[in-house]
């Protein structure tokens, strides 16, 4: 069984986080500069076996899509052309930002570090994958 992998796009910088194999648990991977992003799959594709990506879809309060979605969409065409055999789902990420920041905040992280931003990118990305992770269990349709 292959990891999940998870992205937190940004127009400047992407969150990523990945499962285990067994795909139980989320974890903060990386944060990458975009315009770098699919090289970085790609080297991570050649090392690790991933089943899925699960990309953040970024919704207002009222469920309609964000202005960020455009490009977003344009990376997932981008995406499924060059990686094929890698399925990609969407999961909403709205609140993300504030559970990651909450989260590094329970977790003892240092202010220092918390102004980092690629550090609450990352967790971002954990928490949608988490996000995704538990919606699956709940329904019983596990990767």
């Amino acid at each position: 069984m292959g990891r999940i992998l998870a992205i937190d796009y940004g127009n400047k910088r992407t969150g990523l986080a990945v499962t285990d194999p067994g795909q139980m648990i989320a974890s903060p991977l990386e944060t990458v500069f975009t315009h770098e992003l699919m090289h970085f799959l790609q080297a991570y594709f050649e090392k690790e076996l991933v089943d899925l990506l699960v990309v953040g879809h970024p919704r207002q309060m009222d469920y309609s899509d964000s202005e960020s979605l455009k490009h977003i969409r344009f990376f997932v065409q981008a995406f499924k052309k060059r990686f094929e055999k890698i399925p990609v789902e969407w999961v909403d990420e709205r609140f993300s930002s504030k559970l990651a920041m909450d989260a590094m905040i329970t977790g003892g992280m240092k202010k220092s570090d918390r102004r980092l931003k690629g550090n609450i990118d990352k967790v971002s990305a954990a928490i949608i994958l988490q996000s995704y992770l538990e919606k699956k269990t709940i329904s019983g349709n596990r990767r």
